[in-house]
């Protein structure tokens, strides 16, 4: 893993939510590692490093944590555009989400998820799954080489500056 990169974009719009996956992710050391954005667009902004992240520097997250049901741009459609993307598609993706429809589950899986976590309701029981998460996506996965042109891909959500 590349140590300088940011860690984890937290993809999530529901403050409460976010609030609670950093408090989880601080107890196992990715407190200062950690990006979140409120919506779809934000993320994609992030990852294609357009409008208010065009001077973010460092390469892509070694992880996506991200909640589907979102404003403006849904995770399906975040999900889709990192998948489709020559310059995103390697970055894990788990979707976290509150959510235990067999719908919304088939249709993450088939837009290329690389994890479907339902977001526990018991706080210890959310701790030990981001526990989880990090030891496997951030400790013992081993992620593809960045390529050079990354981030330089135009987008169909809009063109990288």
């Amino acid at each position: 893993m590349n140590k300088n990169a940011d860690a984890i974009l937290l993809v999530e719009d529901n403050p409460d939510d976010a609030e609670l996956t950093r408090l989880a992710l601080a107890r196992h050391g990715l407190d200062g590692r950690v990006t979140h954005v409120s919506d779809g667009m934000q993320a994609l902004d992030y990852l294609y490093r357009r409008d208010a992240f065009a001077d973010r520097t460092g390469g892509n997250p070694v992880l996506v944590l991200l909640d589907l049901k979102m404003p403006l741009l849904d995770g399906i459609g975040v999900l889709r555009e990192i998948k489709g993307s020559d310059s995103l598609r390697n970055i894990p993706v788990v979707v976290l989400t509150s959510s235990t429809e067999p719908s919304d589950l088939q249709r993450a899986y088939d837009a290329g998820t690389n994890a479907y976590i339902a977001k526990p309701t018991e706080f210890a029981q959310f701790l030990s799954a981001m526990k989880h998460v990090c030891e496997f996506w951030i400790n013992i996965n081993q992620t593809a080489p960045q390529s050079a042109g990354a981030g330089v891909r135009n987008s169909s959500f809009g063109e990288l500056n």
